[in-house]
């Protein structure tokens, strides 16, 4: 099933996992996504693993498990900055052999340590080569708070927008800790002809290193209330991971209620944590 299709006047919910480290025994992907599943969400979408997961727990095979064990749609990511035409191609056709519809085609990270190919600069570029190739459902990245490499905000938008012109038929928010930031994003892509769903990324607060991190990486700002609780447990991390769960809820709830196209819960490959916070948002 493609993933545009569940846009249909209701609100999504979808979780996000990784493949497994090396150092993580297979099985605890798969004891994740029976979690998961159970909790019922609209698709879970699979980040890109080069490499550097378990053999037998790539993107692809997990999708495909997803997908046609668990019966729940799924989606790959795939990042093209360090990736070829060719080997995109590569990429496409095993997505086809396994069944998967649904692509987040992504430029990806900047690594100091590896020189770019130039096949693809910019997401855009992706997204209109796979608009090419197949038949795929192709979801892209947004960033409510502008990408940390973009001049400013208004500048990201039209970069979004040629993300949407390309072929991107709905967005998925990096994360965010300020709904007004979401807000303020939400009518400036409508200002700029953008009308696609927009699912909003919600990552909880399990540790402040962690979470100190990944702000750092997307340039995300975390406001003064979230910051005050970070303080307030710096050293206690059971009630720091509380508190960060609560905040997380509050925030899902306050964005249905403000019409938000859906959610997606980045699981961080936490079980316990996305059945915590799924549970409580229910209706």
């Amino acid at each position: 099933m493609k993933v545009q299709s569940l846009f249909q006047n209701r609100q999504i919910f979808s979780f996000e996992v990784f493949p497994p480290k090396p150092d993580v025994p297979i099985g605890k992907i798969y004891e994740t996504l029976a979690t998961l599943k159970n909790l019922n969400p609209d698709f879970i979408s699979v980040t890109y693993g080069a490499g550097g997961s378990v053999p037998g727990a790539s993107t692809a095979e997990i999708c495909a498990y997803i997908q046609n064990q668990l019966g729940i749609p799924s989606i790959a990511h795939l990042p093209c900055i360090n990736e070829t035409k060719e080997s995109v191609l590569e990429k496409l056709h095993t997505f086809r052999e396994l069944g998967i519809e649904n692509v987040l085609a992504l430029r990806g990270d900047r690594n100091p340590a590896v020189e770019p190919k130039h096949d693809f600069s910019y997401a855009a570029d992706l997204i209109s080569f796979i608009s090419q190739h197949g038949e795929f459902d192709i979801a892209a990245a947004c960033y409510p708070e502008g990408h940390p490499e973009a001049a400013d905000l208004d500048t990201d938008i039209l970069h979004l927008r040629e993300k949407v012109q390309a072929g991107a038929s709905h967005l998925i928010s990096q994360l965010f800790y300020s709904n007004r930031d979401f807000y303020v994003f939400r009518e400036k892509i409508a200002a700029a002809g953008i009308s696609v769903p927009v699912e909003a990324g919600i990552m909880p607060v399990t540790s402040k290193k962690s979470i100190e991190r990944m702000v750092s990486l997307c340039g995300a700002s975390i406001p003064k209330r979230l910051a005050k609780l970070m303080a307030r447990y710096a050293d206690d991390p059971a009630a720091l991971k509380a508190a960060g769960l609560e905040y997380a809820i509050e925030q899902i709830l306050e964005l249905r209620k403000n019409g938000a196209d859906g959610i997606h819960l980045y699981t961080m490959n936490n079980p316990d944590v996305a059945r915590y916070i799924a549970e409580a948002v229910s209706e």
